[in-house]
């Protein structure tokens, strides 16, 4: 029987789960704001992870570069404080990805609305 669960993913999910505590526990920059941690992705060979993160409240580009340059110079304290909460031999390092999938689907959900909105109020000819 194949194994369910191979260790990268057992590794980014604790990853996961410690990261997003430690980020808006233990880092005290103003210039992240509220951080949520949507996915980590570990190579095979545990080196290597990706962070994906969405911002809480609505960002402009500028802000959310600023954020990510700051969650980047502090990728060191963050692997720091994983290795001594982590039961690992080698802590991966970190990358930043910013996701952005949160705010396209309200974007989505909103001309869905929008359209619905429009829909009905044109009056098709079978109904007058």
């Amino acid at each position: 029987m194949p194994r369910e669960f191979y260790r990268c993913d057992r590794v980014a999910d604790a990853i996961q789960r410690e990261l997003s505590v430690l980020i808006n526990d233990s880092l005290r920059d103003p210039r992240i704001g509220m951080v949520s941690v949507t996915e980590v992705r570990v190579s095979r060979d545990l080196s290597n992870s990706k962070v994906y993160v969405s911002f809480v409240s609505s960002h402009s580009d500028f802000q959310v570069n600023i954020a990510m340059s700051a969650l980047d110079g502090a990728t060191g304290y963050l692997r720091k404080l994983m290795a001594a909460n982590m039961n690992l031999r080698v802590m991966p390092k970190i990358r930043f990805i910013h996701d952005n999938s949160v705010a396209k689907s309200l974007e989505m959900a909103a001309l869905i609305d929008r359209a619905i909105s429009s829909n009905s109020s044109v009056v098709s000819p079978e109904e007058s």
